[in-house]
């Protein structure tokens, strides 16, 4: 059994076993933020599907209109022109062919990667390196485009790709703890309104089940989430 730190176990101390109202959570995980390096603010939402049914799986992007608080490296596979634009755009790695053998020799240096179409086919010939570690391109989540200029732009901004494990979760991150609680707010449903926005045709009954916000290393706060679904954009202006 793991053993429970005793600042964990101070932290527990200040969460009540019920659930908050959204501004109410957050400035309580900025309080328990307390480790000794930068902690992200994390969203752990249950939701009322099964994702072994291909009508019940949630795999969608979220852009956080206040960011995500970290430097994202970039990575592009494209050819010909396109390898100039990618560069010219702000991609931290660029590379064809070439780029694709050194991720089969392991070469990881970067946190997303974006793919033109046209190099796709050899794209797939790493699927099995890339998958496990959440880094196949995908055109649901924008990772597969032309268009890259705007896709480099908007992930460099702040925009994510999450989704629902195999249990019916989403984990994501949502910010950084150092944030305002206002900014972590703002965030927080920009998730909501996505998840909403993209429910599964085949998610019945309750959509939502629970949801927790806590920072990297502290305790989870129940989050009211009713609350977080009425609030309006105006309301937080």
């Amino acid at each position: 059994m793991k053993k429970v730190s005793r600042r964990l176990r101070e932290l527990h101390k200040l969460v009540e076993e019920r659930a908050y109202q959204p501004l109410e959570a957050l400035e309580l995980l900025k309080q328990t933020a307390t480790a000794k390096f930068p902690e992200s603010a994390e969203a752990h939402v249950r939701l009322g599907i099964d994702p072994k049914y291909t009508d019940q799986q949630l795999r969608t992007t979220v852009a956080l209109p206040k960011g995500t608080g970290q430097e994202l490296r970039v990575a592009v596979i494209a050819r010909g022109e396109k390898v100039a634009e990618a560069t010219n755009a702000g991609a931290d790695v660029v590379g064809s062919e070439e780029l694709i053998d050194e991720i089969q020799k392991g070469r990881f240096d970067f946190d997303l990667l974006i793919a033109t179409p046209d190099m796709m086919p050899q794209v797939a010939k790493v699927g099995r390196i890339l998958g496990p570690r959440g880094l196949m391109p995908s055109p649901k989540a924008g990772t597969v485009t032309f268009d890259l200029v705007k896709a480099i732009a908007e992930f460099k901004a702040g925009k994510l790709e999450f989704r629902a494990d195999k249990t019916g979760i989403v984990h994501v991150m949502f910010g950084k703890a150092s944030f305002s609680a206002e900014d972590l707010l703002t965030n927080l449903k920009a998730l909501q309104d996505t998840i909403e926005r993209n429910r599964p045709s085949g998610a019945k009954g309750r959509y939502w089940r629970t949801l927790f916000v806590s920072s990297t290393m502290g305790p989870s706060i129940e989050v009211d989430i009713s609350s977080l679904r009425d609030l309006k954009i105006s309301d937080m202006a």
